[in-house]
């Protein structure tokens, strides 16, 4: 029988690897130049630190690990008789494995909190694990992208985010729609329309909004439970449009009344003053039907979409005032987001904007034609890694057409010969595989020509 993986987990070939990479290292490289540190947390954590994070719902997707050794022998006789698995839990498993890294990292805080530095930059790259049913796009085992900023209230962090996200996909070459809210708009909104306590049925609703349009979500709103009127006071902010100095102005003669709406209104002329001043590649849009994980966040919201790939969001976070609250550590506020590596690898591979020599595993192939040869080859093959330059001797005496296949197969983008002639004139031969133009160089040229 055939080896298999788990459901919902990916190998990932060498080709893919590379991709990867790219898209990590592109990530990597931008978050330092930012003043970003890395950080990493255990794949496992202790479950009294997972459970109850989540919500009932997430509780159920962790993944929980058998304590080590004989795990039934502090387990009670009666609750394995009645097979009462979720008490069970508890008695046999003390750890699980990490369901994100946001989580992970307010433990990481609290527990370090007097080595760290405020504001606290981070940024994590890692896999995460969910039992969820696997499906196109959804996953078990996935990486997540996080950075956040902690212990600062200033609204410059968000405008550095901003910047940031802009520069990491301007690197990429995807063209991007930044789209900012902020939850105090959404506050100030279920506040004048007299719904304050609807605030999540109402932004559930209205973030569906461009994928069931605005009748739909009118009839979410009245089965609800909200009332006409309130309805109809909703309008004109869900038919927000002109310039985003228009819609900022239909906000605030909207909000007057709610002095928690006011300020979500300064807090976003404030991100999006700066940043027009600094200037970026992507559009930046304000977006009143944008609700991300609203019980959650607490001040600014932002979501990115890629303009030339149907995808869902490919970035998002905002800012929250209590990150550490749960560990017993209040009034810890952040701003913080992820990047979706996954739809961001989907979209470089719609668009085919990897950098051409990602995949290429080294850049040059020598031919091997025979042991004198080949010894003479491996002189220039280490002469060329001495300078940087990736190289690779094909071992064996193989068939030219052979070797010459397995320069394509691996995308060499040069393959190099050393036959008799160029044995006695001490050269190599450099053939472009793209061109197919040749070139006789000496060791110095050859590395010249590959630097």
């Amino acid at each position: 029988m055939k080896p298999s993986i788990p459901k919902g987990t990916r190998d990932f070939s060498p080709i893919e690897m590379a991709k990867r990479n790219y898209i990590f290292n592109t990530i990597r490289e931008v978050f330092q130049l930012y003043g970003f540190q890395q950080i990493e947390t255990p794949a496992m954590e202790n479950l009294s630190t997972l459970m109850g994070k989540y919500g009932e719902e997430g509780d159920k997707l962790l993944f929980k690990i058998l304590n080590s050794g004989d795990f039934l022998k502090d387990a009670p006789s009666e609750l394995l008789e009645q097979r009462d698995s979720l008490h069970l839990t508890n008695k046999i498993s003390e750890k699980g494995l990490r369901y994100d890294l946001t989580v992970p990292f307010a433990r990481y805080v609290v527990q370090h909190r007097n080595d760290l530095q405020m504001p606290f930059k981070r940024y994590q790259i890692q896999p995460v694990w969910r039992a969820d049913r696997p499906q196109k796009g959804r996953y078990r085992e996935f990486y997540q992208c996080d950075a956040d900023i902690v212990g600062s209230d200033s609204l410059l962090n968000e405008v550095e985010l901003v910047t940031l996200i802009d520069e990491v996909f301007r690197r990429f070459g995807v063209r991007i729609v930044i789209k900012l809210n902020n939850r105090k708009v959404l506050s100030g909104i279920a506040e004048v329309i007299g719904a304050p306590d609807r605030l999540i049925d109402i932004t559930v609703a209205i973030d569906k909004m461009d994928k069931i349009g605005l009748d739909n979500v009118n009839a979410e709103l009245l089965d609800k439970g909200l009332d006409q009127g309130q309805v109809d006071a909703l309008q004109p902010l869900l038919t927000l449009d002109g310039t985003t100095e228009q819609k900022l102005e239909t906000l605030n003669r909207l909000l007057a009344g709610s002095e928690v709406g006011r300020k979500g209104i300064d807090e976003l002329r404030f991100v999006i003053d700066h940043v027009a001043q600094l200037g970026t590649t992507a559009t930046v849009e304000l977006d009143v039907s944008l609700a991300r994980g609203l019980n959650y966040y607490t001040g600014t919201i932002l979501e990115v979409k890629a303009v030339d790939v149907a995808i869902g969001s490919i970035t998002g976070g905002g800012r929250y005032d209590n990150l550490t609250g749960v560990f017993g550590m209040p009034g810890l506020s952040g701003v913080g987001f992820s990047f979706g590596a996954d739809r961001i690898f989907d979209v470089l591979n719609a668009l085919d904007l990897y950098p051409a020599d990602t995949v290429a595993s080294a850049k040059v192939l020598f031919i091997n034609f025979g042991e004198r040869e080949a010894v003479a080859s491996l002189g220039h093959v280490m002469a060329l890694r001495k300078a940087g330059i990736s190289a690779e001797l094909f071992p064996d005496t193989a068939k030219m057409k052979k070797q010459m296949n397995y320069a394509n197969d691996r995308h060499f983008p040069y393959v190099a010969i050393v036959g008799e002639t160029e044995l006695e004139q001490g050269t190599v031969t450099l053939k472009n595989m793209a061109t197919g133009e040749q070139q006789q160089l000496t060791r110095d040229q050859l590395i010249a020509a590959l630097k």
